[in-house]
C-alpha cells in the first residue's frame, strides 16, 4: 500500500499512526474483545493465552476498524499465513 493510501485510510478510519508508519492500536478495544471472549486455550479473559492472538479480521492496514466487532482470536500458525496475506497488498482490498 502506498503511502498516501495508508495516510487517506488512517485519516478515513481513525486509525492513529505513529511518525515511523506503525498503526497504534486500541487497548481499550482490545480489553472490551477479551471481556467478551475469553481465550480459546484457558477459558480466561485476562492473562496470556497459550497459542493464540487477537486479530483484526480485516486488518488495519486495510481500512479495517480498531473494534472488538473486529476482532477474533486465532492461532499463532493462522496469524503468521495471513500476515504473509497481508503484506501483500491486503489481498486486494483497497
Amino acid at each position: 500500500m502506498s503511502k498516501i493510501l495508508l495516510a487517506v485510510v488512517l485519516l478515513a478510519g481513525g486509525v492513529d499512526a505513529s511518525a515511523a508508519g506503525r498503526l497504534h492500536r486500541n487497548s481499550a478495544a482490545r480489553h472490551q474483545f477479551r471481556r467478551g471472549h475469553p481465550c480459546p486455550a484457558t477459558g480466561r479473559r485476562a492473562g496470556p493465552c497459550p497459542g493464540y492472538v487477537i486479530d483484526h479480521i480485516i486488518p488495519l492496514a486495510c481500512g479495517g476498524p480498531d473494534r472488538p466487532s473486529n476482532m477474533q482470536w486465532q492461532t499463532r500458525e493462522e496469524a503468521r499465513a495471513k500476515d504473509r496475506w497481508e503484506r501483500k497488498g491486503c489481498g486486494g482490498r483497497r
